[in-house]
């Protein structure tokens, strides 16, 4: 028995609800895939904030239908599709699918669209290799960390620098007046 208008109606709003929710979307070929392989990728998903959705390509259209920023997936649409959502943490997201699809060798990426950009597999892997927004908090802490030590480094060295600065000119001081006395000396003899 086939879904109702309403109910496919209802799946497209749910498409269009995941967009929205979504920066990135991936589209698979999940031909082969048991359900409990799906739910395996489903888990592994979730820890990353992603959620994987298969649904017919044709809601999808309908979901992506005038929608600038996805309407690039169309062209990914045909076949078993399945539908990855990925919300914030985009390489780790992507890392996941990447350890089912190396575990379960059925499934087969097509592509991805973000920011209103279809997505080739080569961009897709570029992600996975850009800092997490863990490593990235951490790298700008360190920096703002190092500023005042930096700060504190120098204002320390400017007391020093100026003290060596005056202990020296008594030094040069004697050393010049030690220096015009001598020359005098053997001008004068």
């Amino acid at each position: 028995m086939g879904r109702t208008l309403a109910q496919k109606q209802d799946i497209v709003g749910e498409l269009q609800q995941s967009l929205s929710d979504a920066q990135l979307t991936l589209v698979i070929d999940y031909t082969g895939l048991s359900v409990s392989q799906i739910s395996d990728l489903r888990n592994r998903l979730r820890e990353t904030g992603g959620t994987c959705t298969v649904t017919k390509n044709t809601l999808m259209r309908k979901a992506v239908e005038g929608d600038e920023n996805w309407q690039p997936m169309e062209k990914f649409l045909s076949g078993s599709s399945a539908f990855i959502f990925v919300k914030d943490d985009l390489g780790a997201a992507i890392k996941a699918y990447q350890a089912f699809q190396k575990d379960s060798k059925k499934t087969e990426l097509r592509g991805g669209v973000m920011e209103g950009r279809a997505l080739s597999l080569d961009e897709i892997k570029a992600i996975t290799e850009l800092p997490t927004k863990e490593e990235l908090i951490a790298r700008i802490a360190g920096a703002i960390n190092s500023i005042p030590t930096k700060v504190a480094v120098g204002v320390n060295a400017v007391p020093t620098q100026v003290a060596v600065g005056i202990k020296e000119v008594p030094a040069s001081l004697v050393r010049a007046i030690k220096a015009v006395s001598e020359k005098e000396d053997s001008q004068a003899a």
